[in-house]
């Protein structure tokens, strides 16, 4: 075999392809807020196209610890501003993910512009301590405690209904799932705004744990 084909071979990032749809399972953290416009422009972190177009709505911080995936068990956090014109649609406009086959994937079915990142989720003395880490920094952590009384949710109540653009293609996702939620408290957070936008000034209206909770991500619709 010729010596820089052998290069190429080895510097391929290798993950399985998993097309759409998706049928998840796990647990998962939202905590909900309402961000002011002059908010979301100086720190949700935009890419250029949704500049200029927040349309307000509801935002929310995730923690989700998939048990279950196409491409097997993962972690991510994510940030989802609210909704934005020209379609009212919310994005995701910072992910990160445990799994680089969730990365690549995500990029390929919905548009989601997903990093990779080591995540950690502790559970220990009434409590989950949750850490996002690029080597010896911290990027984002938490620390979390559940109340005691369940109460059925559903993405009816908490609608998610996507627009990205990824690579010039416009992708257009409504994910469904449902499960059991327990309110929650979250408390210690530490966020590196350079890897993740700076909630720290900013109080959620309600937090959720929701576990256990089914989600179905379907083939997205697409337009160029």
């Amino acid at each position: 075999m010729p010596e820089n084909h052998q290069i190429v071979l080895n510097s391929l990032k290798l993950y399985k392809q998993a097309p759409a749809p998706w049928k998840l399972q796990g647990e998962g953290i939202i905590l909900i807020y309402k961000f002011s416009k002059d908010w979301v422009e100086t720190h949700g972190n935009l890419p250029d196209h949704l500049k200029g177009k927040f349309n307000g709505g509801l935002g929310y911080l995730m923690l989700v610890n998939y048990q279950t995936s196409p491409v097997g068990p993962y972690k991510e956090l994510l940030f989802i501003p609210g909704k934005f014109g020209p379609y009212g649609k919310q994005a995701i406009t910072k992910i990160y993910v445990s799994s680089e086959s969730s990365t690549q994937n995500g990029h390929a079915n919905w548009g989601i512009p997903k990093e990779t990142l080591p995540i950690s989720w502790e559970k220990k003395d009434g409590k989950e301590i949750i850490e996002v880490k690029d080597g010896d920094k911290i990027a984002f952590s938490c620390e979390l405690k559940t109340g005691k009384i369940p109460f059925p949710i559903s993405t009816s109540l908490l609608p998610i209904d996507l627009h990205q653009l990824w690579d010039g293609v416009d992708f257009f996702t409504r994910p469904s799932g449902h499960g059991w939620g327990k309110r929650a408290s979250i408390k210690n957070i530490q966020i590196d705004p350079t890897y993740f936008p700076d909630l720290s000034g900013q109080k959620p209206l309600f937090a959720v744990k929701i576990d256990p909770f089914k989600i179905i991500f379907p083939e997205a619709d697409y337009a160029l």
